[in-house]
């Protein structure tokens, strides 16, 4: 069990100092570096004299002297907001008016002039780096105080400022290190996740408190695929934690197997669906790895439950179980009344538990609206459906603001995007709704990327692919039109862009 999450990593840099914690293509650093960078910072932010408890914004991408400006924060007594270098200036300018931070560290350099607070700059950051300081932590993060603040995408509305606790992550990391994942200690962790995406938490946290080694994949590999195909057997990776959409990425390199990542045994996702044929490929291709597929939102700290994915669950299950919750954690799944609703019935996932967040930063209205008590303790409505087995399992059901009506029907995209996936002519799939003047849905496109294959026209791709679903999708799910492309737009986060191709087949892009 872990006590206090700076002591343990510290722990680590006194007594295995010259171990790797971060290795960013080559460019590493040392647990003892990762201590002695982030005590001098947060002597540096003590001399501040910052407001007492403010958040500070720490703006970059995926290299160490992040995850060091994250642990110098903290030491200091400071929740950290990471703010990816890919942000839209809008985003940053919103952070910064809802968020209220008392200082920015850029560890890239700033798209915007910030004026309203102050800014360590790059060169001042390596500066403080440098300048080794010891550090005697006397007000750190700790209990409920926030650890970290992640703000959500906001493509519909301002961004809101989910607030996770030193206590919530500590419920989060003892689940990840437990017999639940096997975890292996000294691990070579893949870091591809930017840090404004929860889903990085699921890779830094559980490594630095396992001796572990951050591989880091700056945005710049990972979108180039020739270079991204080139680096992934040199990381020598154990564990790949990514959203399947990244890992449908990889697969898409036939040279993405055991034979050439042979140290790598597990996966874990989270963020997005897994696909029964992206789970069956990895298991294929991987046979001495295992796939996990956890569910969870940002709101309650990452993930809250997970399951083996084995060629069984394959068999049994027409889509990926998304698990078993973790002990520590209650789900309840509702009817919009808020009334439980019976064994295998669908009903909105509400998650009650000690990683639940005490709500949305300086957003008591939006907080109201997704949080509630039950039975004295905080729990979170996901907006998320499922159903529960008898035996505790659960299944997702899809989004309820993904669901849409054509001709009398109720389609979820997510389960459409799923069937057609079954194909072997299709990598990747994304079903979309067009809609008509009156904002009703008239047509439904797949947006697919093809396998290889030796189809002259898109018809005849098209035609072979309705072929090999008929006996599989409803006739009422068949997108009236396909559309086909190299490669599928992707969030800053690695999720499919619905909701950017939404807009993009309405014209609204």
């Amino acid at each position: 069990m872990i006590s206090n999450v700076i002591n343990q990593i510290d722990a680590i840099a006194q007594n295995t100092g010259d171990l790797i914690a971060y290795d960013e293509l080559g460019r590493t650093h040392t647990y003892a570096q990762l201590k002695s960078g982030s005590d001098s910072l947060a002597a540096h932010i003590d001399s501040l004299n910052l407001p007492t408890g403010a958040p500070i914004m720490v703006y970059g991408g995926q290299q160490f002297e992040m995850i060091a400006s994250f642990l110098g924060s903290v030491k200091s007594g400071h929740a950290y907001i990471p703010v990816d270098k890919s942000s839209a200036d809008e985003r940053l300018t919103d952070i910064l008016e809802i968020g209220k931070p008392a200082l920015v560290i850029a560890v890239d350099e700033l798209p915007i002039e910030i004026t309203s607070v102050p800014v360590i700059d790059p060169k001042a950051l390596t500066s403080i780096f440098d300048n080794e300081t010891s550090y005697q932590i006397t007000h750190p993060v700790e209990g409920d105080d926030n650890f970290y603040i992640i703000f959500t995408s906001g493509t519909t509305g301002k961004p809101k400022g989910v607030q996770i606790s030193h206590r919530n992550l500590i419920s989060f990391a003892d689940w990840m290190l437990s017999d639940d994942f096997n975890w292996p200690e000294k691990s070579q962790v893949l870091s591809q996740p930017p840090y404004s995406f929860d889903l990085s938490v699921m890779d830094w946290a559980p490594a630095l408190l396992s001796s572990s080694t951050l591989k880091a994949l700056p945005k710049e590999t990972a979108d180039d695929f020739k270079t991204l195909f080139a680096t992934l057997p040199k990381l020598d990776l154990n564990i790949w934690v990514s959203t399947p959409s990244f890992a449908d990425v990889a697969l898409l390199d036939p040279n993405f197997t055991q034979e050439n990542l042979p140290q790598l045994t597990h996966f874990l996702f989270c963020g997005e669906v897994l696909t029964s044929t992206t789970a069956q490929k990895l298991l294929s291709r991987f046979p001495n790895a295992t796939v996990y597929n956890t569910y969870g939102p940002t709101e309650a700290t990452v993930a809250v439950s997970g399951l083996p994915i084995t060629e069984a669950v394959i068999a049994t299950n027409d889509k990926m179980p998304i698990g078993y919750v973790k002990s520590d954690t209650t789900i309840k799944i509702q009817d919009p009344d808020g009334q439980d609703v019976p064994a295998g019935e669908t009903g909105e996932i509400v998650i009650c538990g000690p990683s639940v967040s005490k709500g949305y930063l300086n957003n008591p209205e939006k907080t109201a609206q997704a949080f509630k008590q039950i039975d004295g303790h905080q729990a979170y409505k996901t907006g998320d459906l499922a159903t529960m087995d008898s035996s505790g399992l659960l299944h997702y059901r899809g989004r309820s603001d993904f669901q849409i009506k054509l001709h009398g029907f109720r389609i979820e995209l997510e389960e459409v995007a799923q069937q057609l996936q079954q194909s072997h002519f299709v990598a990747q799939a994304a079903a979309v709704p067009r809609y008509d003047d009156e904002g009703k849905v008239k047509q439904l496109l797949a947006v697919i990327v093809a396998s290889d294959n030796s189809f002259e026209k898109p018809m005849q791709l098209t035609n072979a692919i309705k072929d090999e679903l008929k006996d599989i999708m409803m006739p009422y799910m068949v997108p009236g039109r396909f559309i086909y492309r190299e490669a599928m737009p992707l969030t800053p986060n690695g999720k499919i862009d619905l909701k950017g191709l939404i807009a993009e087949v309405n014209g609204d892009a």
